[in-house]
């Protein structure tokens, strides 16, 4: 019922992903959602994350920033980070993840998308091929529209980690 929003892999931050391991398995992408996923909302790059993305990029991924946010935000944290980026991409709609997936010149199934909403980056990146790795939420200060939003994907996480267990 729940599983067209069940994420390939739930995990507590982007930053314990194991990115080598994914490079041996042939992923060439990563897309990246920015707010509570990389740093709290509205925070701008740290060194943490302008460490992941060198890291990355020496380990040969191409990544990209993909957010629904406006480019004043999404354009400034690129640049710390030195990545692509799209702005109001209209997640979980397929045509950011599509255009992201071409500008870095890989395809579904070499592409990883790491975010920390269900309704959103989760879904589209399912919706587009992508395997999804959904972290959990890096602060809890957050915007109105998504406090709401995280009560419902509570629900379905339940239902996730129950089938999870079962295996």
């Amino acid at each position: 019922m729940f599983s067209v929003f069940y994420p390939d892999e739930y995990l507590d931050s982007a930053y314990e992903i194991n990115f080598e391991s994914f490079y041996e398995r042939g992923m060439r992408g990563v897309i990246f959602d920015i707010d509570n996923t990389l740093v709290p909302h509205d925070a701008p790059a740290d060194g943490r994350a302008k460490e992941l993305f060198e890291r990355l990029h020496k380990l040969g991924f191409s990544t990209m920033l993909l957010s629904n946010n406006k480019e004043p935000r999404v354009k400034s944290f690129a640049e710390e980070v030195r990545t692509a980026f799209l702005y109001k991409a209209g997640k979980p709609k397929r045509g950011g993840y599509r255009l992201a997936m071409e500008r870095m010149g890989t395809a579904e199934g070499s592409t990883l998308f790491v975010g920390d909403q269900l309704f959103t980056d989760v879904w589209g990146a399912k919706r587009s091929g992508i395997y999804s790795i959904l972290v959990r939420p890096i602060h809890p200060k957050e915007e109105i529209q998504i406090v709401l939003k995280r009560y419902l994907e509570r629900i379905v996480l339940h239902f996730y980690e129950r089938e999870r267990k079962r295996g």
